[in-house]
C-alpha cells in the first residue's frame, strides 16, 4: 500500500514540475508581454518591475525541489502556497475587476478566468493530497 501512495506523490510532483517549468519558460519567452500584463493588473501594477522575475524564480526553485525525495516536502509546501496565492489572486480579480489581464503563458493563457480558477483549485487539492501522503509515507522505517 505504501508503494502506491508514494507513486501518487511522485506523479503529482511530476505534474507540478512540468506545470511550473512550462509556466516559467513561457514567461521567459514572452517576458515583455508578462511585464505589460502585470502592469495592467489593478492588483499588481505597482510590482511589475520585480514580480515577473520573482514568479519565474520561485516556479523554477519549486520545480527543482520537487525533483528530489529529500526536498520534495518543501517543494510540495511551496507548490501549495504558490497555487493558493495564484488562486486567491484570480478569485479577487474575478470579484473586483472587469479588465482581466493574464500573465500566464502558453495553453494556460487560452483558458477563461473561470476555467483558470477551477484549474487552480484542482491544483491546490492535488498539492494537499500529495503533501499529506508524502508526510505520512515518506518517513524512513523505524
Amino acid at each position: 500500500m505504501k508503494n502506491s501512495k508514494t507513486r501518487i506523490v511522485e506523479w503529482i510532483s511530476y505534474f507540478f514540475i512540468l506545470l511550473f517549468c512550462y509556466a516559467a519558460i513561457s514567461k521567459i519567452l514572452d517576458f515583455e508581454k508578462v511585464q505589460d500584463q502585470i502592469s495592467a493588473s489593478p492588483l499588481l501594477n505597482g510590482f511589475s518591475q520585480f514580480l515577473p522575475y520573482t514568479i519565474i524564480f520561485v516556479e523554477v526553485i519549486i520545480a527543482g525541489l520537487l525533483c528530489y525525495r529529500k526536498t520534495r516536502t518543501i517543494g510540495l509546501i511551496g507548490s501549495l502556497f504558490l497555487m493558493l496565492i495564484f488562486t486567491g489572486y484570480i478569485a479577487k480579480l474575478l470579484s473586483t475587476s472587469k479588465n482581466l489581464p493574464c500573465s500566464c503563458g502558453g495553453i494556460l493563457e487560452k483558458m477563461s478566468w473561470s476555467q483558470h480558477l477551477y484549474f487552480n483549485i484542482g491544483c491546490v487539492i492535488l498539492s494537499v493530497i500529495a503533501l499529506g501522503l508524502n508526510l505520512k509515507y515518506s518517513r524512513p522505517a523505524e
